[in-house]
């Protein structure tokens, strides 16, 4: 027998031991398995069927015509989104907000849970965990009319400044001030509920890792930064690959909410290019593709960085 038809019969062989393993596999952990059902009928249904609308990116898609029946465009959209003139100051503030987003509000969860695990009064510990999910569940709404009250023009935050300053400073109109508010209602709003994945990667640190470093003479910064943080750094790691997946997604029901006149330059994104075109002017075909322009660049993220995780060791996404 020759080499070659040795390994096409050792891989027709091993492709029988796989189907026969995952046979088995399913009888011995039905009910298991039974148990993810929904979860696909789910993402079937919600996530890859509605993907069939995509071709209307590339069509002059007309509601009454349907999908179908539309006139077949090509990349007509995209040529015409390029060649729009402000299209670089959409992209710029978006890249900006996100960037910015990446740095201050990705490391919030992390260090908060960090914190939160070294409390030792477990009472305590339980009820700040409570309190700190709490703005999660608060809508987007409640969280800017909060601080219309608190920084608008009659809040005490905008008088208090004033009177320390001497001038006040217009929170809510001025342009330099405005991502930073983006940035520090969605820190207040997501860094509790962001610390639930931390909290549980951190439970599988073994103890007795901290009892030997205490008998070493470690200290609580030493015991964080070489037994806690390499703990959860596959955590930390693969996290911050899926959030390069968001990283163009800035929201633009927030956006929209924080927007004035006065700060219209800085808070035009591209989901709010997105949300004019789309459901404002009925421009379906044209939304679609910037929509589809931002997917491709967010999977070529999630490529990318996914790389870069096993060049460096870790595990990644896959």
């Amino acid at each position: 027998m020759t080499t070659k038809a040795a390994e096409r019969k050792a891989v027709r062989g091993s492709g029988k031991e796989y189907w026969q393993r995952l046979g088995n596999n399913l009888k011995r952990d039905k009910w298991l398995y039974l148990l993810l059902v929904p979860g696909v009928i789910y993402f079937i249904v919600f996530k890859y069927l509605p993907m069939f609308g995509i071709v209307i990116a590339f069509e002059n898609y007309v509601p009454y015509s349907g999908v179908l029946g539309s006139e077949w465009v090509g990349f007509k959209w995209f040529q015409s989104f390029f060649g729009y003139p402000d299209w670089i100051t959409y992209l710029t503030n978006t890249l900006i907000l996100s960037l910015m987003n990446l740095v201050f509000f990705f490391p919030a969860p992390i260090i908060l849970a960090l914190l939160l695990n070294e409390m030792r009064c477990l009472r305590y510990k339980k009820a700040l965990q409570t309190m700190l999910y709490v703005p999660h569940f608060i809508s987007i709404v409640i969280v800017v009319s909060i601080t219309f009250v608190m920084f608008g023009s009659s809040g005490i935050v905008y008088k208090l400044t004033a009177q320390l300053l001497g001038h006040p400073i217009k929170y809510m109109s001025s342009p330099d001030t405005f991502r930073w508010m983006i940035i520090g209602q969605t820190i207040w709003k997501e860094t509790g509920w962001g610390t639930i994945i931390f909290l549980a990667a951190l439970t599988n640190v073994d103890t007795q890792l901290y009892e030997a470093a205490m008998v070493d003479g470690a200290g609580r910064f030493r015991r964080l930064w070489h037994i806690t943080l390499p703990a959860i750094r596959s955590t930390i790691v693969l996290m911050l690959i899926l959030r390069m997946g968001s990283m163009l997604d800035t929201g633009y029901d927030h956006l929209i909410l924080m927007a004035n006149s006065m700060n219209r330059k800085v808070s035009q994104t591209l989901d709010v290019f997105v949300y004019q075109q789309g459901i404002q002017q009925g421009r379906f075909s044209y939304a679609s593709a910037i929509g589809l322009m931002k997917s491709v660049v967010s999977v070529t993220l999630v490529l990318i960085s996914n790389k870069i995780a096993h060049l460096m060791g870790e595990q990644g996404l896959y």
